[in-house]
């Protein structure tokens, strides 16, 4: 009898021992990278596909049956929803798949995910069993974004820093000098004000880093705007203007402070054209350099060309990216491991650290009500212009070059120290409480972003 039951329990442990095989094997095979055949840019679509990405980072996701169940249902249907409020990653998938360059902001978030592994969630993977981020697939998404980037910037790094997702200012080309001389003037002339008392350079002084430093900015007769005033530094690498993106070019946001009631206030252009036709010496120095006369297009497209001059190039952080291993501290260098290990550097990225994407301002925590005050028409963000609900509270990425001067910090103004606002950064976006040596350290990093203008290292007259 005991003969009998030992045979049944072995029995027993062997079919389980073969199932558990069996479900290893399966596991293993399902989980295996793409074949190293294909090429790079093939391999990481495939490991993103057959990861599940879309199932919740898209608009209009193709979800499995058991989506419509009571319970899982409700469950599914709450992560589908944080995640595509995070990130849609259906543009980059359908430009990769196409043979074409995707975002390098999406690229940095599907990097970053790789090289931590965090997606996608255990409770999805136990169940989608071939979609696990292996050290396999990890390894084909970041050498496919290294790769990425030394093609898309082709910019001249060498060795790993090729790879890095910041990159250096390259110095502006094809710029009309006579134009941007041109423009330079109407930047600084009064007279695109309704009542002659305010220009471009009130609110955006090139010699206080392009900012005024105030909360929100004091048009004609004192008015206040609803929004801080971003850089006009480095602003030519932004791929829209104004933090609701409502300009695609520099031109097309030359031409909204001048109509702009609280801003300068000028009726139309007409108005604008007749005040600056009225200077004779003026006007004929305009028609030398635009032979077609005074219009809103010429006035805009001239102080589109001056704008484009100004890059700040040769920060300490350029110099280092370009080879210069002396050019950093080490407590500046750990600011920068910090800056992409909390994934700043996934909305920060390229040339201008920003500027390349819309993204929700209190992405895991509520920045919102956490501020404590009411919610105004700017606090929108991007919603103004589009009206879909996700972009609410969507706004385009800052640039942080020359950061350390462009205070105060947010679309609100309401951080008054780049500590408070790196502290809030992590808190509101990461989730991530640093401490006061990590802030100090990333703060550190932030400071090596301070590049040169004209030749000389950029200042602010009233800097704290």
């Amino acid at each position: 009898m005991k003969e009998s039951r030992k045979k049944k329990l072995k029995i027993a442990l062997l079919l389980l021992l073969s199932v558990a095989v069996v479900l290893f094997v399966v596991y293993w095979i399902v989980n295996m990278a793409p074949s190293e055949d294909l090429p790079l840019q093939k391999r990481a679509t495939t490991v993103l596909a057959e990861g599940g990405c879309l199932h919740c980072h898209s608009a209009n996701p193709d979800l499995p049956f058991y989506a419509d169940l009571p319970i899982v249902g409700g469950m599914i249907a709450e992560d589908v929803a944080e995640g595509y409020r995070a990130f849609d990653i259906e543009p980059m998938l359908k430009a990769m798949e196409a043979g074409e360059q995707p975002n390098p902001v999406d690229v940095a978030k599907v990097e970053s995910v790789a090289r931590q592994q965090r997606m996608p969630e255990a409770k999805y993977y136990l169940i989608h069993w071939g979609t696990q981020m292996t050290d396999a697939k990890r390894d084909i998404i970041l050498e496919w974004a290294a790769k990425y980037r030394e093609a898309y910037y082709n910019d001249g790094l060498a060795g790993e820093r090729a790879g890095e997702p910041i990159r250096p200012i390259p110095m502006p080309e094809n710029i009309d000098e006579q134009k941007a001389a041109l423009g330079f003037a109407l930047y600084h002339d009064t007279r695109l004000s309704v009542d002659n008392t305010v220009s471009c350079a009130t609110c955006h002084g090139l010699n206080t880093a392009g900012v005024d430093n105030k909360q929100f900015s004091e048009g004609v007769e004192g008015k206040l705007g609803g929004v801080n005033a971003p850089t006009v530094y480095n602003a030519v690498f932004n791929f829209v203007q104004f933090w609701d993106g409502r300009a695609t070019t520099l031109a097309e946001q030359a031409a909204g402070p001048p109509l702009n009631p609280v801003e300068m206030a000028s009726e139309s252009f007409d108005e604008i054209v007749a005040k600056l036709k009225a200077d004779e010496e003026f006007a004929k120095a305009f028609v030398a350099v635009y032979p077609e006369g005074i219009n809103e297009a010429t006035i805009t497209d001239a102080i589109e060309q001056f704008e484009r001059t100004l890059v700040t190039p040769n920060s300490a952080f350029d110099k280092w990216l370009r080879g210069d291993d002396k050019a950093l501290t080490a407590q500046e260098l750990n600011g920068y491991k910090l800056f992409k290990e909390y994934n700043c550097a996934t909305c920060h990225v390229g040339v201008n650290l920003g500027g390349e994407s819309y993204e929700l301002m209190g992405l895991r925590r509520h920045y919102f009500a956490d501020r404590g005050t009411e919610l105004t028409e700017e606090d929108n963000g991007r919603f103004k212009q589009t009206q879909q609900e996700r972009d609410r509270h969507r706004f385009k990425v800052p640039g942080l070059r020359n950061v350390e001067l462009t205070w105060p910090y947010y679309h609100d103004g309401t951080r008054a120290t780049l500590e408070d606002a790196v502290r809030d950064m992590g808190r509101y976006q990461s989730d991530v409480d640093m401490s006061a040596q990590e802030i100090n350290d990333v703060v550190a990093f932030l400071r090596t972003l301070t590049g040169e203008f004209e030749g000389k290292k950029l200042t602010n007259e009233n800097s704290l």
